[in-house]
């Protein structure tokens, strides 16, 4: 029977886990943790990782990686996760704290270190701050939610789970249509024809074949170093590796004349690192109209009708009322969301969605997926998923699955059509 006592708390994107991991680490009483106030605890997080990489490269002290050849850097996510669980497992302390331990992770390492921290959390404590509900382990006792600075503890397991089911999500009104649409000269958007690449002697693609055609939606899935962001690079333009291959994009061989910015134009693109270039004073209004003419902001006099789009996309979106309101202000969830309005507004044959739920909270990743599945519904944009969660709210009219395997080559494509 399991004595120990293992902590769960539901985070969001306004939760102020600063303050709560500090006073867990500097021995302050927090009511319902009383018991861990005279004990010693690490701290497990992204962060901490970082603090390490900084400590190698400024002053090349190899903590995490003393021994190997390896620095903490060029590691793979996974990898890190791993070396800084090994290095807080020699510590001599008496509980872990966990910071979101599974984001940005493939399904084979969640899974692994799922199994470890179980294992660990039988004779170690660990307090899991989670921003995914889905994330917390099957061996917590205590459970908890931290709203702002104010922290809710539940009386048993079964009032959490009742108290934090996920909400249905939808948006009302339709998706604006483009002021321009983009002419398709072939329902094929993407042709791999038996796709290579290499880096340095190492086979990263292995005779990808796959074909993207209009009105799809795919999700790319497969595990860390797979080759996901390389084959994506070589629809975006922003890889060379595409010439001299059997690549065609939109009808056309890559290489035969297009420019990047041509290709560019075909294609919305949104990645949440995408977010942190946006830094400036830009209105909500301004970044959806700035999709219309691909800029970081608006620098251009905005016309009247442009306005009219942007408001329309705004009013579905429900922000509309904000639309004067500086976009760094916004919470994460509802800037992914301007994000994607501003991807969309032209209509683009293809969209590609880069981990766009990485780092949101359970309300903030079903308000975006509840987004995606509108414009699936009501456009004809191809969309390509890559994400290393299964959402379970994307529902997509028609389905298709690429898998990559670690030798980056095509595991299976999988079609599925939802009646």
């Amino acid at each position: 029977m399991q004595t120990t006592r293992n902590f769960a708390v539901l985070i969001n994107n306004a939760s102020n886990t600063s303050s709560l991991i500090h006073n867990l680490l500097h021995q302050v009483s927090i009511e319902g943790f009383e018991e861990l106030t005279p004990k010693k605890g690490a701290l497990f997080s992204r962060k901490e990782i970082e603090r390490f990489m900084d400590e190698e490269e400024r002053h090349d002290l190899k903590i995490l990686t003393h021994s190997t050849h390896q620095s903490l850097k060029s590691m793979s996510s996974g990898e890190q996760k791993r070396a800084l669980l090994n290095h807080l497992m020699a510590q001599n302390t008496d509980f872990l704290v966990l910071v979101n331990p599974f984001d940005n992770l493939d399904v084979a390492t969640q899974t692994y270190l799922k199994e470890e921290f179980c294992t660990i959390g039988t004779n170690k404590t660990l307090v899991q701050l989670v921003s995914r509900s889905e994330d917390i382990l099957p061996i917590t006792t205590d459970f908890f939610k931290l709203e702002g600075d104010t922290l809710v503890q539940y009386a048993s397991k079964e009032s959490f789970w009742e108290a934090n089911q996920p909400n249905m999500v939808s948006f009302s009104g339709s998706i604006p249509p483009p002021l321009d649409p983009i002419p398709l000269d072939d329902l094929e958007l993407v042709h791999f024809d038996g796709v290579s690449v290499s880096f340095d002697g190492r086979k990263v693609l292995d005779t990808i074949q796959w074909q993207v055609k209009q009105g799809e939606f795919w999700q790319l899935i497969g595990p860390n170093g797979s080759g996901k962001t390389t084959l994506l690079s070589m629809i975006t333009g922003d890889s060379h590796k595409g010439y001299g291959e059997k690549l065609s994009l939109f009808g056309k061989r890559k290489g035969s004349g297009e420019s990047v910015w041509d290709l560019k134009k075909k294609i919305g693109y949104y990645t949440p690192a995408m977010t942190d270039k946006f830094g400036g004073y830009h209105t909500l209004e301004h970044m959806v109209i700035s999709g219309l003419h691909d800029s970081i902001g608006l620098y251009v006099l905005p016309t009247q009708t442009e306005k009219l789009l942007a408001r329309e996309w705004l009013k579905v979106l429900n922000l509309y009322d904000k639309r004067d309101q500086l976009f760094r202000e916004l919470s994460a969830g509802n800037k992914r969301l301007v994000m994607t309005a501003r991807a969309m507004i032209k209509h683009p044959p293809l969209l590609i969605l880069d981990e766009p739920t990485a780092g949101l909270d359970d309300a903030g990743a079903a308000l975006f997926v509840a987004l995606v599945n509108k414009i699936a519904q009501e456009s004809h944009t191809t969309i390509i998923f890559v994400s290393h969660r299964t959402e379970a709210g994307l529902n997509p009219q028609f389905n298709y699955v690429l898998e990559m395997k670690p030798t980056g080559s095509v595991g299976k494509v999988v079609h599925h059509e939802n009646q």
